[in-house]
């Protein structure tokens, strides 16, 4: 995927925080501690720093939802990342997004803090954590 499908796809799921540009896709993407994974109209992007993976992003597009694009994502997020030596993987989501933490909860994730009001006034993040 190029950045602008990533782009593309990320406008049609997030409003808040405002969707992410081609060009930050892009130089996200030249980060070597930053990688890819992809499904059909879907993308997870994440992180390796030292010992901790984070999850950056992960969208699915609104008309391939529920063909478990995201839950196959998650295992390879999992698996990349233990391969690149992380032992603990870390995200955020939306105290209101009760689709998305029923999928992480749902994969083994729990949650260890609050970033009270993070993505807007009154809507906390999550911050979930999974062994790895």
């Amino acid at each position: 995927m190029t950045p602008d499908d990533l782009a593309r796809i990320h406008a049609a799921c997030f409003t808040r925080p405002r969707p992410w540009s081609a060009a930050e896709f892009g130089a996200l993407l030249h980060d070597p501690s930053v990688f890819l994974l992809t499904q059909p109209d879907a993308f997870l992007l994440g992180r390796i720093v030292l010992h901790e993976a984070e999850l950056l992003t992960l969208a699915t597009a609104p008309a391939a939802r529920r063909q478990g694009h995201a839950r196959a994502l998650l295992q390879r997020f999992t698996d990349t990342a233990s391969q690149r030596g992380a032992v603990w993987g870390f995200l955020e989501v939306a105290a209101d997004n009760q689709p998305a933490q029923a999928l992480y909860h749902g994969d083994g994730w729990q949650q260890a803090g609050v970033r009270p009001g993070y993505y807007a006034p009154g809507i906390d993040a999550l911050i979930l954590r999974k062994a790895l």
